[in-house]
């Protein structure tokens, strides 16, 4: 997985969790995260620590990664069952980039309100963009366009 650079995040919501880093680079560590945690098989704990050695993580907005890299894990199987009626094919047949950027994605629709649904899905499709395979944003950006719909109808129905 390429590390991540450091990127401005979304300001809006960046001072909200008690930090003023970046959110945009704690979802590129969460999905670090993810990914190593999914190949790896080991402890959360030792995962993240792992993670937050790197140098850039001081960047990052620290206590939104942690919430979001363990929320991710402890909601998995309940994310996944919001996200498979979307999916063209089984959860477990996703690369594991999209599988962890889809998790992101539908967690964020789903418990984290000051994050309005657009920014929700275009972080995560950035961050297909930057680490999934050909066309993998596509596929994440169609697939948490319908997740909006329902999770968020009232948000979803002000699209401009």
């Amino acid at each position: 997985m390429k590390k991540p650079a450091a990127s401005g995040g979304d300001k809006r919501t960046a001072g909200k969790t008690g930090s003023a880093g970046s959110r945009s680079l704690s979802r590129e560590f969460a999905l670090r995260a993810l990914y190593a945690q999914s190949l790896s098989g080991q402890d959360e704990v030792d995962v993240a620590a792992h993670v937050r050695e790197d140098q850039d993580f001081a960047k990052a907005n620290a206590p939104f990664f942690e919430a979001l890299f363990h929320d991710v894990l402890t909601e998995s199987a309940d994310l996944e069952l919001k996200l498979t009626p979307h999916l063209d094919r089984p959860i477990n047949e996703l690369s594991p980039i999209e599988r962890g950027i889809l998790l992101i994605g539908a967690h964020e629709l789903a418990n984290c309100p000051d994050v309005p649904w657009r920014v929700a899905i275009n972080e995560a499709v950035e961050l297909a963009k930057k680490y999934g395979g050909t066309d993998g944003h596509k596929y994440v950006n169609g697939v948490l366009d319908k997740l909006a719909k329902l999770m968020r109808p009232e948000e979803f129905q002000k699209k401009t």
